[in-house]
């Protein structure tokens, strides 16, 4: 069964073998048409190269990684941070992306006040948002699991993502990835009510491992953890998604010691069985 339309690869799944140009030449030896880089592989090859590569090979660049990290100690930190989200939606349109990915970003600093934090996402969302809309560029906010959120995201659940999905309006929705959401007891009502708001925008899976290592970078390939995936492609096909699931792998020890070509083909025979 043809791979197109059911699957993408998040380019930091080959990392550890492969820049953009050779992962892009992988995945189509594998028959995947479906990529979403992150912007220092973007900047490492040229933006103008990438988006070059991306329309000559007719490739879907199901988001961009990542925008966010809007929270500072001061305003022109914080005004650093939208003008470089500005930026990235500028480089999301030129890959003519699905989406820009939002890692919202944590506390800022020595700072201990998350609801601070939380208020500073939300204006820096608020802030970029009628140049996203301007350009055509949905942001896709993505919840990162509770154990990021001094470091990386203050936005640890699906409902308190769709609530600034409904605070913020059009141009925002959400990426739902198995790592950070599978845990969340409240996970098939608020895919139901993602689907309901029509603001689901990318699905990303890996799996969970027991035990996990490395908080960052020891996720594991597909049906080596603990998620349940099918069930929750169910819930998010049920709710009106039916985009590429984005196979996203961070795996310094494991993955990204092996060559690109025997993580793809472990990722599709995944794919095919287990998720």
């Amino acid at each position: 069964m043809s791979l197109e339309g059911r699957i993408s690869i998040n380019l930091a799944t080959t990392r550890g073998s492969w820049g953009f140009a050779e992962a892009v030449d992988g995945c189509l030896r594998h028959g995947i048409t479906a990529i979403s880089p992150w912007r220092d592989q973007v900047e490492a090859i040229g933006l103008r190269e990438a988006a070059r590569i991306v329309e000559t090979n007719g490739l879907r660049v199901t988001g961009l990684c990542r925008g966010g990290m809007f929270p500072a100690e001061d305003p022109a930190g914080r005004q650093a941070k939208i003008d470089d989200n500005k930026r990235a939606i500028d480089e999301a349109v030129a890959l003519k992306a699905d989406c820009l990915v939002l890692v919202v970003g944590g506390l800022p600093g020595s700072s201990k006040n998350m609801p601070e934090a939380r208020k500073q996402v939300a204006e820096g969302i608020a802030a970029i948002l009628p140049y996203a809309r301007e350009n055509g560029m949905p942001l896709a906010i993505e919840p990162l699991h509770p154990m990021y959120a001094a470091d990386r995201a203050c936005v640890n659940t699906l409902s308190q993502a769709l609530d600034l999905c409904v605070e913020l309006g059009e141009g925002v929705g959400v990426a739902v990835d198995v790592y950070h959401t599978w845990w969340d007891p409240e996970l098939e009502t608020q895919i139901a009510r993602a689907g309901q708001m029509g603001v689901i925008l990318a699905h990303h899976i890996c799996d969970w491992l027991v035990p996990t290592t490395d908080l960052l970078l020891d996720r594991g390939m597909m049906g080596d953890g603990v998620i349940d995936l099918p069930a929750i492609r169910r819930m998010v096909e049920a709710a009106g998604y039916h985009g590429p699931q984005e196979v996203e792998i961070f795996s310094k020890d494991n993955w990204w010691k092996k060559p690109g070509d025997e993580v793809l083909s472990t990722v599709i025979e995944r794919f095919n069985t287990v998720c």
